[in-house]
């Protein structure tokens, strides 16, 4: 049996990458959380926040390092499987990764050990800036890795000479036409992400009773995110289409399964694309409803994909489905939050135990619907890895099938031990929860005598076990 090396390296990026990509994605989100944790603490001086802080740390540790690991591979398969790719783009993307690499990666990894390891050892000042630059660095991988990406969409900034890439503007490279767009929805996505598995965690807590301080927290904090930033998704995506429109009409007749220009296009809510057929079975649809969202004209018209040749067509089932169910997820959460905000103007949200039972098992909604998104983009920019100006077949390295084939059996392998086990550990922290919250008594010996048994805690002054009087310096409270 002959293989395809095309299809197999475009398979093993694609199985990397959607490995990749949540980590990050989640890390961006969950550092930004727990800065304001840190704040709060800060401001308030009330310990769940620091208690919250802390145990969401520990689960950003652990994101944090197989996100690491996982975005290694991912350089390296540029040189084994792309060197076509990295031989005439490099000029322009390899500056923006290695930018990536100098600003980013290393002040997340400078007060990362200050996050991790600075509690009760620096000032709580010095822990927040910590927080704050990991936040920061987090984000500004998003901005360089985004910008990489937007550029192979959307070129801009560049001249080609001899079949290779300069650049000539690297302001018009870096914020390159489609750029803001990404990145603004990558953000908002990596944001509702953390919230979504914040809110989560919070509903298991509630639902079985447990840390009855933290719980109500993580359950406000992170309603409060999806109420405000779910319907600002839905805008910030409609105008990430529109920018698609412009730019890639292909991409966007397939996201809608448009195929005939001629005609209105109707809000498909199901169809079947056959491609070979050029026509779409099953439709279920509201008629002209996506040209009035495109076009703002209900009789707008726009490029079908017939009007590109077959070999310029996007594969149009994967992306119309993952685009539905990217959108499908966006609207859910949409729900939730118009839900959450009445009961909690109602004084209900934290009783109403109806509404909080099915919240325990949303956590992967987020990671889904940022898996659905990156394949609408990167399966829609086919048959080009540069729109218009790099054919993915033309990208590949002259290596064999088999050894394509090999390595990706072997990545499956090892990603399936190595993030199982990443996994299992995150589970098993969330199992354990925050630590519990540790009162001080009000009032403390301040002479220096003999202490009590119940002083001491059941040791007198001697050192010697004394029976326990049922009385203590300090309790621990969930």
């Amino acid at each position: 049996m002959e293989f395809d090396p095309v299809m197999l390296a475009r398979l093993q990026f694609a199985f990397t990458i959607s490995f990749h990509i949540i980590f990050p994605a989640f890390t961006i989100g969950l550092s930004a959380y727990i800065a304001v944790l840190l704040g709060m603490w800060m401001r308030t001086g009330q310990e769940r926040y620091q208690k919250l802080a802390r145990f969401w740390t520990k689960i950003f540790a652990v994101s944090f390092a197989m996100g690491v690991v996982s975005g290694i591979v991912l350089s390296y398969q540029f040189g084994t499987n792309w060197s076509e790719f990295s031989r005439i783009l490099g000029n322009v993307l390899g500056p923006l990764i290695g930018y990536e690499v100098l600003t980013a990666f290393f002040l997340e990894a400078t007060f990362l050990g200050v996050l991790l390891f600075g509690w009760g050892r620096v000032p709580r000042w010095l822990h927040l800036v910590a927080a704050l630059a990991v936040a920061f660095g987090t984000m500004l991988s998003a901005f360089w890795i985004l910008s990489a990406n937007s550029w192979m969409h959307t070129p801009a900034g560049f001249e080609m000479r001899a079949g290779i890439a300069y650049p000539v503007d690297w302001f018009k490279i870096i914020f390159n036409p489609s750029f803001p767009y990404r990145f603004v929805h990558m953000l908002l996505a990596a944001y509702m992400t953390t919230a979504v598995v914040v809110l989560a965690v919070a509903a298991r807590y509630r639902m079985a009773d447990k840390f009855p301080r933290q719980s109500p927290t993580m359950l406000k904090m992170a309603m409060g995110m999806i109420i405000v930033l779910a319907p600002l998704q839905l805008v910030v995506g409609d105008l990430h289409g529109l920018n698609t429109a412009d730019y890639q009409p292909a991409k966007l007749a397939a996201m809608e399964a448009h195929w005939d220009s001629a005609e209105p296009a109707p809000l498909l809510l199901f169809a079947w694309p056959d491609q070979d057929a050029q026509t779409n079975h099953a439709e279920i649809g509201i008629p002209k409803l996506a040209s009035l969202i495109i076009t703002h004209d209900r009789e707008g018209l726009f490029p079908g994909l017939k009007d590109f040749d077959v070999t310029e067509q996007p594969p149009v089932l994967p992306v119309f489905f993952a685009f539905r169910i990217m959108v499908g997820i966006g609207l859910l959460l949409i729900g939730i939050g118009i839900t959450g905000a009445y009961l909690w103007w109602r004084g209900k949200l934290l009783s109403a135990r109806w509404f909080i039972r099915p919240l325990q098992h949303v956590w992967p909604l987020g990671f889904i619907a940022i898996l659905a998104g990156w394949m609408t983009t990167e399966i829609g920019r086919q048959p080009w890895l540069a729109y218009q100006l790099l054919r993915t077949s033309d990208a590949v390295s002259p290596v064999p099938a088999n050894s394509i084939l090999v390595s990706l059996a072997l990545f499956v392998l090892v990603y399936g031990v190595v993030f199982s086990a990443g996994i299992y550990y995150i589970n098993r922290l969330i199992h354990k929860g925050p630590e519990p919250e540790v009162l001080t008594a009000p009032q403390m010996p301040t002479a220096r005598r003999p202490l009590s048994a119940a002083e001491s805690g059941g040791f007198d002054s001697l050192g010697q076990t004394q029976p326990d009087s049922g009385q203590a310096g300090e309790y621990r409270h969930d």
